[in-house]
């Protein structure tokens, strides 16, 4: 499979994924990337193949024309030890599907997304089940409102392109 780089179209779905020790968090977004959605969370059996072939399998259902990885950057924006092993993912992932794949800064996704679904009034038990897709949803949605100019910086925190 050839690998995927290069700039995520401005129009069709993109998936964002929130790449956890346990599960891999996915959220899509419509067609005009305005509003993100969380899809499902892929349980890590230890065989990264399967994770990246269901994200595969899932790029092709929704005919996404990107994806996006958040980025777990340490609170002062330094790539840590779990940034560096996103990065080595993305780079697998990138030849893994057929589409552009890009990074975004997930700084405080996890616990955004845990905050808005305890708002919600969703349960402990079924939280824990859907924070990572939530997770994913709050990234994705993070790197539409970028894109869009909402912070003034691209998508990528400044590293556009992975």
């Amino acid at each position: 499979m050839r690998s995927a780089t290069g700039t995520i179209a401005r129009s069709g779905r993109v998936l964002g994924v929130d790449l956890g020790a346990r599960r891999v968090g996915v959220a899509v977004c419509d067609g005009a990337q305005r509003v993100a959605t969380p899809l499902s969370a892929i349980d890590r059996t230890g065989d990264p193949l399967a994770h990246r072939s269901a994200l595969r399998r899932l790029v092709a259902e929704y005919e996404a024309v990107g994806v996006v990885v958040g980025l777990p950057r340490s609170l002062s924006g330094a790539l840590g030890a779990a940034a560096r092993a996103a990065l080595t993912e993305v780079d697998s992932l990138r030849q893994a599907v057929a589409v552009p794949v890009d990074t975004t800064d997930e700084r405080l996704t996890t616990v955004a997304a845990s905050a808005g679904l305890r708002a919600a009034g969703t349960p402990g038990r079924r939280r824990r089940g859907v924070v990572d897709a939530a997770a994913a949803a709050v990234l994705l949605q993070g790197w539409i409102d970028g894109r869009r100019g909402g912070d003034g910086m691209d998508a990528g925190g400044g590293r556009s392109g992975g």
